[in-house]
C-alpha cells in the first residue's frame, strides 16, 4: 500500500496522471488499436458526410472531395490525439473522439450557396473559433443560456435540415443527370436503407453499430453489380499525400458568414461540454469546470487549425461516447489509438477518392437513417424538458418552425440583404437565434409572464404523472395552497420554475 502511494506522489511529481483514474487503463497495444479501431468504424461515416455535403455543394470534382475527405479524417486524428492525450490548458485527457461536426453543415452549404464558396467557409470558421477560444473561459456563464429547451430544438433541426440533402443523394445527386429521381436511383437508395434496418434488427450488438457502414458497403457493391458504379477515377491521384496547406485557396473573410459560423460554434461548445459531461458520468471519473474548460480549448484550437489542411469544425462525436458505455473500455488511449488510425487515414486520399465513388443514392439510404438518428437525438433531448406552466413548448415550436423555412421555401429570403440571408437561410442558424432568443425572454425575463403559460394548457384535461403519485401516501391532501401529509405535516413544495431550464 506505501509502495502504491510512493508511485502515485512519483507520478505525479512527474507530471503523469495518478493511475487510479478509470480513463488511464493502459491496454495492450495490439487491444488498444483493435478497440480503437472499433471507434473509427462507428464515426466514420459521420466524419465523412460532412465534406462530401459541402465539396458536392461548392460544385467540386470527385478528386477534390476525396481530397477535403482525407483532410477531416487528418485534422480529425490530430484533433483526437490532442483531446485525449492532452497538453497544459488544452485536452480533456477523457475517451473522447474529434471530428467534423454536423452541427455547421447546413451554415456552411448555405454560405457557399450565398457566393462564398468554400474558401469563405474556411475564413469564418478559422474566425469563429478563434472568437470560441476566446470565449471559453466565459463560456460557463453563458451555458446556462443553452438549457435542454435550446440545444434540444437545434439538434433537432440539424437532422430535419439535412434530410433535403438525403433525399437529393437518394434521388442521384445530379438534378441536371437524365435519371436524376428515377426508379433505380430511388430503389437503390430504399434497398441500401432496408439494409441498415435490417442490420440493426437481426445483427449482433456490433454489427448493429456497423451497420450504416455495412450498409454503405453492401450498396455499393449492388451497384457495381448492376453497372450504376463507377471508380474509374479512382486511380487518378496520388495514393500517399501530406494535407497541403490552402489546398484550396486561401480563405476569405466575410462577416456575415463569421456572425452565422459563431452560433455553429456555440451550438458546438455546447454539445462538446455535454459530451464530456456524459463521458466522464459513464467512466466514473470527477470532471470538472477546468477539465471541461481544457476540453472545450482543444475543440476550438482543433477548429481553428482545421481550414489550414482543408477541414472545418472539431466537436466530440457523441456516438463514440456511447461506444464507451456499450463496450466497458474507459481507457482514452484506446481512443488515442483510434486517432492515429484516423491520422494514418488521411494520409492515404485513394482512400477519400474511394469513399467519394460510393454512388450518391446508396449515401441517400444511409443518410435518411444518419440524418434522422441526429434529429431523433434532438427529440431525446426535448423529451427531458419540462412543459408545465411554462413557455418550453411555444419556444419550441417557434423555434423548429422558423427553422425549417429556408428548407420548405428555399427561396424566401432571397429580397432581403445579402447579410441577412447568409444567416437565416441556414435552418440551424435560424433556430438557434429563435431559440435562444425565446428562451431569454420567457425564462430569464420572467416579467409580466401569466400563470398556465403553456399554449395547451387550456385545452387538456389535468393530468398527474405517476412518479408524482409515488410520492404521496394514503391520506395526503392538498388544503388552502398548502399540501398536509397523512400526520397533519406540512410537506415543503419546490418551485417548478427551478426545472424549467
Amino acid at each position: 500500500m506505501n509502495l502504491k502511494k510512493k508511485s502515485s506522489r512519483l507520478a505525479a511529481k512527474a507530471g503523469r496522471q495518478p493511475s487510479d483514474r478509470p480513463e488511464d487503463q493502459r491496454l495492450s497495444i495490439g487491444s488498444s488499436f483493435a478497440y480503437g479501431f472499433q471507434h473509427v468504424l462507428t464515426m466514420y461515416g459521420g466524419i465523412i458526410a460532412p465534406p462530401l455535403i459541402i465539396g458536392a455543394a461548392a460544385g467540386m470534382s470527385s478528386q477534390d472531395i476525396g481530397l477535403l475527405i482525407a483532410a477531416c479524417l487528418f485534422v480529425g486524428g490530430l484533433a483526437t490525439v490532442l483531446q485525449t492525450v492532452g497538453i497544459p490548458f488544452f485536452g480533456s485527457k477523457l475517451p473522447l473522439v474529434q471530428g467534423v461536426s454536423f452541427a455547421g453543415v447546413s451554415t456552411m452549404v448555405a454560405i457557399v450557396h450565398g457566393g462564398g464558396g468554400i474558401q469563405s467557409v474556411f475564413g469564418s470558421v478559422i474566425v469563429a473559433s478563434l472568437i470560441g477560444l476566446a470565449i471559453t473561459p466565459l463560456f460557463s456563464k453563458i451555458i446556462r443560456f443553452f438549457p435542454p429547451v435550446v440545444t434540444g430544438t437545434v439538434i433537432t433541426t440539424i437532422g430535419l435540415t439535412l434530410m433535403p440533402v438525403a433525399a437529393n443523394w437518394a434521388m442521384g445527386g445530379n438534378s441536371k443527370a437524365e435519371n436524376y429521381g428515377s426508379v433505380a436511383n430511388i430503389g437503390l437508395a430504399a434497398a441500401t436503407m432496408g439494409i441498415v434496418l435490417l442490420l440493426s434488427k437481426v445483427g449482433s450488438a456490433t454489427i448493429s453499430r456497423l451497420s450504416i457502414l455495412l450498409a454503405m458497403i453492401i450498396g455499393t457493391f449492388i451497384a457495381f453489380v448492376t453497372g450504376m458504379a463507377d471508380f474509374s477515377k479512382v486511380g487518378q491521384g496520388e495514393i500517399v499525400a501530406f494535407p497541403t496547406p490552402f489546398a484550396f485557396g486561401p480563405p476569405t473573410f466575410h462577416l456575415a458568414a463569421i456572425i452565422s459560423m459563431l452560433i455553429v460554434i456555440l451550438v458546438t461548445l455546447t454539445e462538446t461540454s455535454a459530451d464530456i459531461i456524459a463521458v466522464g458520468e459513464i467512466v466514473g471519473t470527477k470532471v470538472d469546470s477546468r477539465r471541461i474548460g481544457d476540453g472545450l480549448r482543444a475543440d476550438m484550437l482543433s477548429s481553428a487549425i482545421s481550414p489550414i489542411f482543408g477541414s472545418f469544425t472539431q466537436s466530440a462525436f457523441a456516438q463514440n461516447v456511447g461506444l464507451v458505455a456499450i463496450t466497458g473500455i474507459k481507457s482514452r488511449f484506446v481512443v488515442t489509438a483510434g486517432g492515429v488510425i484516423l491520422v494514418v487515414l488521411g494520409l492515404l486520399p485513394v482512400l477519400g477518392r474511394v469513399v467519394a465513388a460510393v454512388p450518391t443514392p446508396v449515401l441517400g439510404g444511409a443518410g435518411v437513417v444518419l440524418f434522422g438518428t441526429v434529429a431523433a437525438s434532438g427529440i431525446r433531448t426535448l423529451s427531458k424538458v419540462e412543459y408545465r406552466n411554462n413557455m418550453n413548448l411555444i419556444i419550441v415550436a417557434a423555434s423548429i418552425g422558423f427553422g425549417m423555412i429556408p428548407i420548405a421555401a428555399p427561396a424566401f429570403y432571397d429580397q432581403f440583404p445579402s447579410w441577412f440571408g447568409t444567416i437565416f437561410h441556414s435552418g440551424i442558424s435560424s433556430a438557434a437565434v429563435m431559440a435562444i432568443l425565446l428562451n431569454l425572454l420567457f425564462n430569464h425575463l420572467k416579467a409580466g409572464n401569466s400563470e398556465n403559460q403553456s399554449v395547451f394548457v387550456a385545452g387538456t384535461g389535468r393530468v398527474v404523472r405517476e412518479e408524482d403519485l409515488k410520492c404521496l401516501a394514503d391520506g395526503d391532501r392538498y388544503e388552502g395552497g398548502k399540501l398536509i401529509d397523512c400526520d397533519g405535516k406540512e410537506v415543503p413544495v419546490e418551485s417548478s420554475s427551478k426545472s424549467d431550464h
